[in-house]
């Protein structure tokens, strides 16, 4: 009854009980009163506070929160209904002065408020981080392991390593030559992801001469060399200088006498080498020559800062499973190699890292299936030790300075000590991958080879050769080979030389269909 002689409607029945009580009961005297000015004043002073808003603490309550028309903060129905189904979850708290929160589970719970920190509020706009969850167990990663000697770089990786090659005075000579030469050496360029960039070293291409009056490569080993490295036509290719040629007798004696050793992967050239117009080399066990050198990649790094990124080499011309001998002279540098981990195997093994010293006059013969299953690199090193050659420079080179000859005393005590270290890598192009026989991409231009190299299958390796009832090599030959690559992919290279834009072409190697072989095995 006293509602209804009101003016503005009451809901709250306290205010009006306490307006009954003063009026002892009259309902018209109450009514007079609560619609009276004074009273409204006092209606607001009894009416019970109003309690602060409270919010879910998370990205999805701070983003839904907008002001109001005093600055306060309302819930969005999500909020809300979040707050409904985690009772126990942790609130914030809006209030004029601060932002705070607590962990209450009650709406009055009578315990102070803690402060928010500027960490715990910045977590708030934090998206969901991948490594909150339960993270997955990773593989133990190991550090570099250094290979001191020969034992042990053939354990680890499929290389070995040869010391002292060379006679002392032939590695000096060869020395002097390459790093007369190397003062015309260029930097190679690139494009790597539409970004010009520049070898940190000094490189160039040789030829051996009776490689170009081959009537086997018809006048292709020119083209094939000019553009062997990342698709730049490069200069006209120089032919091995009398001392390399030298050289090169000795490096293949070595290199046949491991291969020798080894069983033979199918995929390997299984064709008799190239004749070497030299009689002088001929194998003292009796064995047949596999493998000859006629082309040589040579390199300058000079200082320690002079370095090549880990890569692998490409197989364009050099075909699958190629065999590459690289000769060191200088000082010496760190040759580094790293496992590619297959696909099957990334949850339960990680990649390891090889660190391989290489002194003057010393051999690193990178075998068969090396440039499929590892890179390799020469890093930046803090410091390195100056090269002191035994012999002064022979009088032939132009730049040499020098007025001594090799066999002068003097002249061997009075040499200045050199920080260069010439590597020099023989490989053998294979004549079943010429240039005629090369795809091109879209682009009008000779694609290049690459190894599947995260794929691997197993191979048997008890296989023989063909036209042959013994094992592809003369040593003890592996009951199983895991992890050996089978695929090659023929893809556009265009982009190393075009501004980085290629048609990103790429196929299968089909060594059948495109002619290819003979192979050491059965295809």
């Amino acid at each position: 009854m006293l509602s209804s002689l009101l003016c503005t409607p009451i809901s709250d029945q306290s205010v009006l009980l306490n307006a009954l009580v003063e009026c002892n009961g009259d309902v018209e005297q109450a009514a007079q009163i609560l619609n009276s000015g004074p009273s409204q004043s006092n209606r607001r002073s009894t009416s019970p506070p109003k309690q602060k808003r409270k919010h879910v603490m998370g990205l999805e309550g701070w983003v839904q929160r907008s002001p109001g028309k005093d600055g306060a903060s309302y819930r969005s129905k999500s909020v809300k209904r979040a707050r409904r189904e985690s009772p126990t979850e942790t609130v914030v708290e809006d209030t004029d002065d601060a932002l705070s929160f607590h962990g209450s589970t009650s709406r009055s719970s009578p315990s102070k408020a803690k402060p928010l920190s500027k960490q715990e509020f910045m977590s708030v706009l934090r998206p969901p981080n991948s490594t909150d969850g339960k993270a997955k167990a990773s593989p133990p990663k190991h550090p570099p392991l250094t290979l001191s000697t020969p034992e042990l770089v053939a354990k680890h990786t499929p290389c070995t390593i040869h010391s002292s090659i060379l006679p002392t005075e032939l590695a000096c000579r060869l020395f002097y030559t390459m790093l007369d030469l190397s003062r015309d050496w260029d930097r190679n360029r690139w494009y790597l992801f539409d970004r010009l960039v520049e070898s940190p070293h000094k490189t160039c291409f040789f030829v051996r001469q009776q490689t170009l009056d081959s009537p086997e490569w018809a006048g292709e080993m020119e083209e094939a060399t000019r553009f062997w490295y990342n698709g730049a036509a490069e200069k006209s290719t120089p032919v091995f200088p009398p001392a390399m040629e030298e050289a090169c007798k000795y490096v293949e004696r070595i290199v046949n006498e491991e291969m020798h050793k080894r069983t033979r992967f199918p995929l390997e050239w299984g064709g008799e080498p190239p004749k070497s117009s030299d009689e002088d080399f001929a194998p003292t066990d009796g064995k047949k020559i596999i493998w000859r050198a006629n082309v040589a990649a040579s390199n300058c790094y000079e200082g320690a800062k002079e370095t090549v990124g880990f890569h692998t080499d490409a197989l364009t011309h050099l075909g699958p499973y190629p065999t590459i001998a690289s000769l060191s002279l200088g000082t010496s540098r760190i040759f580094r190699l790293r496992e590619v981990v297959p696909s099957d195997e990334n949850e339960t093994r990680s990649a390891r890292t090889f660190n391989i010293p290489m002194p003057h006059n010393s051999l690193t013969i990178m075998h068969a299936s090396c440039q499929e299953t590892f890179k390799h690199s020469v890093p930046p090193q803090r410091t390195i030790d100056l090269f002191h050659p035994p012999f002064p420079p022979p009088l032939s080179l132009k730049n040499s300075g020098q007025s001594r000859d090799c066999n002068d005393e003097e002249g061997k005590q009075n040499q200045p000590g050199s920080n260069a270290r010439i590597n020099i890598t023989f490989r053998f192009f294979r004549p079943d991958f010429r240039p005629s026989t090369t795809p091109q991409c879209k682009c009008g231009v000779a694609c290049v080879l690459r190894p599947d190299m995260k794929n691997r299958y197993t191979y048997d390796g008890s296989s023989t050769s063909k036209g042959s009832s013994e094992p592809t090599g003369s040593g003890k030959p592996d009951s199983t080979r895991r992890n050996v690559v089978s695929k090659y992919w023929w893809t556009c290279h265009a982009g190393a030389q075009n501004e980085g834009k290629g048609c990103g072409m790429w196929k299968v190697m089909d060594a059948k269909a495109e002619g290819r072989g003979p192979f050491a095995g059965d295809v």
